[in-house]
């Protein structure tokens, strides 16, 4: 992605770069997210409407259907600005422990530094549960809060980490060694994004993301069913063949549209907010 090779910025920079790209893009685009989620989660056939809203918001006013799609917003702000936070200031660290270590081409180090970070993302996959309930299962949340939960449930809350890691490691692979290959292709050092302009990194990105989210898709959907119930324990072994059984094949790529859709805005934006921050920052450092 470029972000390691941004010269005197320390790390505390990068931090603050991803921290603030984290909170724009959860308040612009969780709704979005929670329609993806609850699409990978309906087991039957109803309208992409009554998913996304419930049936008991059908003749609800514009504004009540809008405000349902932001619940559990304390636990999607947990996890969303750490994430972001953690990605974008981690994988540079990576991606220049590899380089010195590895005789390999860059974009092909952005991709393995990538795939280390996403390994690593399953530190965070409480917050992520959490938010994943919130959005397509509110009852087994309700009336508890962030620090209740994770007391009562610890360990509980890493239930599906192997089907996550088995998700983020290639997704994070895709995602970091796309926008580079694109970046490749348009004839630019792939971690040098501060010289591409502000379309450059929108096609990057949007290239990355929508490699990222594909080849995730399989993956995302079994670990939010395994995340989604907080009572029941379910084998993912067992969860992938009801799954194949039930719903077919096709049912792995459930949500996709809507992901691809978000998720290219939504990479495109956070990087953006995150590289501009970056540069700021290398500004008042370079003055």
């Amino acid at each position: 992605m470029g972000f390691g090779n941004k010269k005197n910025v320390p790390f505390h920079s990068k931090v603050a770069a991803g921290g603030v790209s984290g909170v724009m893009e959860l308040c612009f685009f969780h709704p979005v997210d929670t329609v993806a989620k609850r699409l990978m989660t309906n087991r039957g056939g109803a309208s992409l409407s009554t998913v996304a809203f419930g049936a008991g918001l059908a003749d609800a006013p514009v504004v009540t259907k809008w405000m349902s799609l932001y619940p559990g917003f304390q636990f999607a702000t947990a996890y969303k600005i750490m994430q972001r936070t953690y990605k974008f200031s981690m994988q540079p660290v990576a991606f220049e422990f590899l380089q010195k270590r590895l005789d390999q081409p860059k974009v092909l180090t952005q991709a393995l530094a990538g795939a280390c970070v996403g390994a690593g993302e399953v530190v965070l996959l409480p917050f992520d549960v959490l938010k994943i309930r919130s959005q397509t299962n509110p009852e087994s949340v309700k009336g508890r809060g962030m620090l209740q939960i994770l007391v009562n449930e610890n360990l509980t809350l890493y239930r599906g980490w192997n089907w996550t890691i088995a998700r983020n490691v290639p997704g994070s692979f895709a995602l970091f060694g796309g926008n580079s290959l694109a970046k490749a292709m348009l004839g630019l050092d792939p971690s040098m994004s501060g010289q591409a302009t502000v379309a450059q990194n929108a096609f990057a990105s949007i290239a990355g993301a929508t490699c990222s989210i594909t080849v995730a898709a399989p993956m995302d959907v079994i670990k939010t069913r395994i995340q989604q119930n907080s009572m029941k324990e379910i084998s993912g072994v067992k969860l992938v063949t009801d799954l194949v059984r039930e719903e077919g094949f096709s049912a792995f790529f459930k949500g996709l549209g809507p992901k691809i859709l978000v998720v290219g805005p939504k990479l495109v934006f956070s990087m953006t907010i995150a590289q501009s921050v970056l540069s700021w920052f290398a500004r008042r450092q370079e003055a």
